[in-house]
């Protein structure tokens, strides 16, 4: 996949290396020369204001077609729990401290109609990681701003949908938080970040608006884009609306790829609107019903455009809704295991409770 949108990275590695040595001889005053490697080069993230692919790891450059290159951005991940940060005691030994970090996770709960059960209270949850149940060390629900990745299908078979899916998504934002901030990917074949970080609604509408209709449509390789764009947001809650009208057909990352980077500890909830009907049965559809379950997000399939609208505001009304619960982690072990996380709601007065929620995540990675 290209490089995301109008961010260019240049990283060029560089070793600088300095050695100074003196001779011991009857001469004192005498001394060999330092010898010393280039100097460092630093990355260079200033953004670029042209057009340019989304970016993966899979392939590091990528010609664009302006006959320039476009290095994929490297994201940095803060400090897991594996890492350990040196400190110095009395004895001159050096002690490493390893701090375990918070697991958050936002909730959306709902009776066994389908209604949002939005005045419960931290005793109504009890929270399991890897069967064992956790202590909850905070919990509140609250309107807080969002980052969202607004990712949306710009291939040929969406010609005829995008003006009333923009005017939906458009709708989402307007009775969102006001400090919400959104970015825009527009993919086909390429993925492209027509509009960073805003909570302009003019910017954000001239960049839903900003479509070729054309190319093949590599939905995987978006998502993950779009996921690690998310990660520069300093806003805790973060979701990606996912909307397309097929499968994916040209991606180099697979769903399994994909879901894994999405599963990273505090990673992004993912809805999705499939606008390829309600009952077809075929790969592009169960692939954003995994990729929503996967995150604690929902997926949805409306028989004709005219439902995308009311899905829009009934998403918005979701987001603001969700529960934030956060626990610390027993033993996370080593990078990269996985943890199967559970979360369980009972209250008087409500029948059946069911928790939507990420069902586990993988310790010490960082989204790519």
């Amino acid at each position: 996949m290209q490089s995301c949108g109008i961010f260019r990275f240049s990283l060029i590695p560089a070793l600088l290396l300095a050695f100074a040595a003196s001779s011991l001889g009857q001469d004192a005053g005498q001394q060999n020369t330092n010898q010393q490697s280039p100097p460092v080069n630093q990355p260079d993230q200033s953004p670029q204001q042209s057009k340019e692919p989304a970016a993966t790891t899979q392939q590091p450059t990528t010609a664009q077609p302006n006959g320039t290159d476009a290095a994929s951005p490297q994201a940095t991940s803060p400090q897991t729990p594996d890492d350990a940060a040196p400190s110095g005691n009395d004895t001159g030994m050096f002690v490493f401290k390893k701090e375990i970090e918070e697991v958050v996770l936002h909730a959306t709960v709902v009776d066994d109609r389908q209604r949002l059960a939005a005045h419960l209270d931290k005793t109504a949850f009890a929270v399991f990681e890897d069967g064992k149940q956790q202590s909850i060390t905070s919990f509140h629900r609250e309107d807080v701003p969002v980052a969202i990745g607004v990712v949306i299908d710009n291939s040929g078979s969406m010609r005829d949908k995008r003006d009333q899916v923009n005017q939906a998504v458009l709708n989402l934002i307007r009775i969102s938080n006001p400090q919400d901030q959104v970015f825009v990917v527009n993919f086909s074949q390429n993925s492209y970040l027509d509009q960073d970080f805003t909570s302009d609604i003019n910017l954000l509408e001239q960049a839903l608006h900003r479509t070729t209709m054309q190319g093949s449509t590599a939905l995987y390789d978006a998502v993950v884009a779009a996921a690690a764009h998310l990660q520069k947001s300093q806003l805790e809650k973060k979701i990606l609306l996912v909307i397309t009208d097929g499968r994916d057909n040209m991606s180099k990352d697979t769903l399994q790829e994909a879901t894994r980077q999405l599963q990273q500890k505090n990673g992004p909830t993912v809805y999705a609107i499939g606008l390829m009907g309600p009952t077809s049965r075929n790969s592009g559809r169960e692939a954003l019903q995994s990729l929503a379950d996967a995150t604690g997000g929902s997926a949805f399939f409306p028989q004709n455009l005219d439902e995308v609208g009311d899905i829009a505001r009934n998403l918005a009304h979701d987001i603001r809704s969700q529960y934030t619960i956060a626990y610390k982690p027993g033993n996370q072990g080593a990078k990269g295991t996985y943890h199967p996380v559970m979360v369980e709601a009972r209250a008087a007065g409500y029948g059946k409770l069911t928790v939507r929620t990420k069902n586990g995540y993988y310790a010490g990675e960082a989204v790519r």
